[in-house]
């Protein structure tokens, strides 16, 4: 996975199985950090991490299409009641980063990656 076909997609280059095996590491990840796991207590995070892969096959080209709420009205409540921000937003690509790292997903597929991600800061930031 070292990224250096741009002409195929980042699901391509990632590959399903990969997304999949990033998401739930992701999440462990997520879970156990200080800063944002307290935004997921009570939350079912088996239904998150399903949401969470369904995104991320739409956003890297992949299959299917992504239909749950939108990323302002899924997070709004985490902004207006729980302080949701920007340094929160700032941990979540961090952990992101680890990740894909961890999986051994090349320096510029990670970087693409992750600009999609912060492409939605505002959303999910509900600005």
């Amino acid at each position: 996975m070292d990224g250096s076909d741009k002409q195929l997609s980042l699901y391509d280059r990632l590959g399903e199985e990969a997304i999949e095996r990033a998401v739930y590491l992701f999440y462990d990840k997520v879970l156990a950090d200080d800063c944002v796991r307290h935004f997921f207590k009570n939350v079912n995070t088996a239904i998150l991490a399903q949401h969470q892969y369904n995104f991320l096959l739409t956003v890297t080209g992949g299959p299917g299409a992504y239909t749950g709420r939108t990323l302002r009205d899924a997070h709004r409540k985490l902004v207006l009641k729980y302080g949701l921000n920007d340094s929160h937003f700032d941990v979540i690509v961090e952990l992101l980063k680890k990740t894909l790292e961890e999986l051994g997903v090349g320096y510029s597929t990670i970087e693409e990656l992750i600009a999609v991600v912060e492409s939605v800061r505002g959303e999910v930031l509900n600005r």
